[in-house]
C-alpha cells in the first residue's frame, strides 16, 4: 500500500466497498438471464475482487495472471463495443456501446493499476511496503540489457496514472449525475420502481468504482 492508502481506516473503506460491489455484481449475475450479462457481471465481480486483494498485496504469485484476465476482459468488452448490429446479445445502442467502452476502460485501468504497484513495491529501495512486511516475492523492474526500456516504461508510468486520474475522476460525476437523473425520474414514474431501484444501484457502484480508481491512480501518480 502506498500513499493515502497507508491509512488503515482508508484502507479498510475502500475494501468494504470494493466486496460490497463485488458481492453485488456477483448475485446479478446469478440473477441473469443471459449468458453474455452472465459474463459481464461476474467480470465486474472479479475486477473489484482483485483491486480489493491489491490494496493489501495478496497473492503476489498470481499477479501476472491476475493482469492476464484483467486484459482479456478488457479486450471482451471491446469487442462488444465494436460488434456488429445484428449480434443483439451484444452491446446494443450507442448508450451500450460506450457503456462497454468503459468498461474495457475499467477492466485495462484495474490490469494497469496491478502493474505499477508491482512495479512501485520492486523497484530499488522499496524492498518492503508502508506495513514493514518483506516484499521479496521476486518481482524485479529493471534485470541486464533491459535496464534502459524499463526506465523509460517506469518514467512514464506518473503521467499516465495523471490521465486515467483525469478519466475515472471525470467518469464518477457522470455516474453521479446520472443516478441522481434516476433518482428523480423514479419520483414520478412508480410502476418501473423495481428496474428503477436496480439501475440506481448500479449507477451508484459505479460511481464508488470510478472514485475508487481515481483515488488510487492519484496516489500512484505522486
Amino acid at each position: 500500500m502506498i500513499g493515502v492508502l497507508n491509512i488503515p481506516a482508508v484502507t479498510w473503506t475502500l475494501t468494504v466497498i470494493l466486496l460490497l460491489s463485488g458481492s453485488y455484481y456477483l448475485l446479478q449475475a446469478a440473477k441473469s438471464h443471459t449468458r453474455t450479462d452472465q459474463i459481464n457481471k461476474s467480470l465486474h465481480a472479479l475486477m473489484n475482487v482483485l483491486m480489493a486483494a491489491m490494496l493489501w498485496n495478496l497473492a503476489p504469485s498470481t499477479i501476472l495472471a491476475q493482469i492476464a484476465v484483467l486484459t482479456g476482459a478488457a479486450l471482451w468488452f471491446v469487442i462488444q463495443a465494436v460488434a456488429r448490429p445484428e449480434f443483439k446479445i451484444l452491446c446494443a445502442g450507442s448508450q451500450g456501446r460506450l457503456k462497454c467502452g468503459y468498461h474495457s476502460l475499467s477492466m485495462g485501468g484495474a490490469a494497469f493499476m496491478i502493474a505499477m504497484m508491482t512495479h512501485t513495491v520492486a523497484s530499488p529501495g522499496n524492498a518492503t511496503n508502508a506495513s514493514g512486511m518483506s516484499m521479496s516475492h521476486g518481482h524485479h523492474v529493471i534485470a541486464g540489457g533491459n535496464h534502459n526500456t524499463a526506465a523509460t516504461a517506469i518514467d512514464q508510468q506518473p503521467t499516465l496514472a495523471i490521465l486515467l486520474t483525469v478519466l475515472f475522476g471525470a467518469a464518477a460525476v457522470i455516474f453521479l449525475v446520472l443516478l441522481l437523473r434516476s433518482r428523480k425520474t423514479a419520483n414520478t414514474r412508480r410502476k418501473a420502481a423495481s428496474r428503477r431501484f436496480s439501475l440506481r444501484t448500479e449507477h451508484g457502484f459505479e460511481a464508488l468504482g470510478a472514485t475508487i480508481m481515481a483515488l488510487m491512480f492519484a496516489t500512484m501518480s505522486a
